[in-house]
C-alpha cells in the first residue's frame, strides 16, 4: 500500500487510567486490516508506565508498542501477538506531523481513552499538543471523531464540555462495561468498550458478545 493509498484511523492516548481500553482497541483496528496512525500524549506515558511498567520511548516506540499489545488486561506479558506492521507514530509534540493537517488523508480519530483535560481541549478548540490538534482537524473536516471519556465522577464544566462535543459531530462514549455479554475476565470488559469505541467507528470485530434478546443468554453460552 502507498502512501496515497493509505487511509488510517488517527487513535489518540491521553492521561486518563485506561491504558488496557487502548490496547484492545488497537488490536482491534489492527485486526481489521485497518492502518493506524498513533499519538501517544506525554501525560500518557506516565499512566502507562504505572498501569504496565512500560516507559512508551518515541526513539524505540515500536519495541515499546509491541510489549504493551501483548500485555493482557490482568497484566499478563505475550496474552496477545500483535502485528504493529500496519502501525505509524508520531510524536506528540510534532505540530508539523501528518495528522495536524487536513489535507492529510485519514477516516477519522479515536481518543481511547479521553481524560477530563483531553475533553475539555477538544472541546474548546486548543491544540496545545498533536493528540488536540489532530482532534480538531478532524471536526473541522467532518470526519469521525470517538472520545471514550474515562473519569467519575463527572463535574457540571465537563459535562458541557461533553455536550459541545457531541453538538460539534463527535461521539462522546463514556468507558463503562456491560455485563450481558457474560463477562468472566477483566479483559472481557476491557474488550467490551473497546468494541463499543469500534461499533462507533464502524469497524468490525468480535470482541464481545452482542445482545440477541434472548434474556439469559450470555450464562448458557
Amino acid at each position: 500500500m502507498t502512501q496515497q493509498e493509505r487511509r488510517p484511523w488517527i487513535v489518540g492516548v491521553s492521561g486518563a487510567s485506561g491504558t488496557p481500553f487502548a490496547a484492545s482497541v488497537l488490536r482491534g483496528l489492527l485486526a481489521a486490516g485497518e492502518s493506524v496512525d498513533l499519538v501517544v500524549s506525554r501525560a500518557s506515558r506516565l499512566t502507562l508506565l504505572d498501569e504496565t511498567g512500560i516507559a512508551f520511548r518515541d526513539a524505540h516506540w515500536q519495541e515499546d508498542l509491541r510489549r504493551w499489545l501483548a500485555r493482557g488486561a490482568d497484566g499478563k506479558p505475550d496474552t496477545f501477538r500483535p502485528d504493529i506492521g500496519g502501525v505509524r507514530h508520531w510524536a506528540a509534540g510534532d505540530l508539523a506531523a501528518g495528522p495536524s493537517s487536513g489535507s492529510y488523508p485519514a477516516k477519522g480519530m479515536l481518543i481511547v481513552p479521553a481524560s477530563t483535560a483531553c475533553v475539555a481541549g477538544v472541546a474548546l478548540g486548543l491544540s496545545k499538543d498533536l493528540l488536540q490538534r489532530a482532534a480538531s482537524v478532524t471536526l473541522k473536516e467532518r470526519r469521525k471523531l470517538v472520545v471514550a471519556v474515562r473519569e467519575t465522577p463527572l463535574s457540571g464544566q465537563t459535562l458541557k464540555q461533553m455536550v459541545a462535543l457531541d453538538e460539534a459531530g463527535a461521539v462522546v462514549l463514556p468507558a463503562s462495561p456491560a455485563f450481558y455479554a457474560g463477562a468472566t475476565h477483566i479483559q472481557d470488559l476491557v474488550d467490551f468498550v473497546a468494541g463499543r469505541v469500534l461499533d462507533a467507528a464502524g469497524v468490525p470485530h468480535q470482541l464481545y458478545r452482542r445482545w440477541e434478546g434472548e434474556l439469559g443468554g450470555a450464562s448458557r453460552s
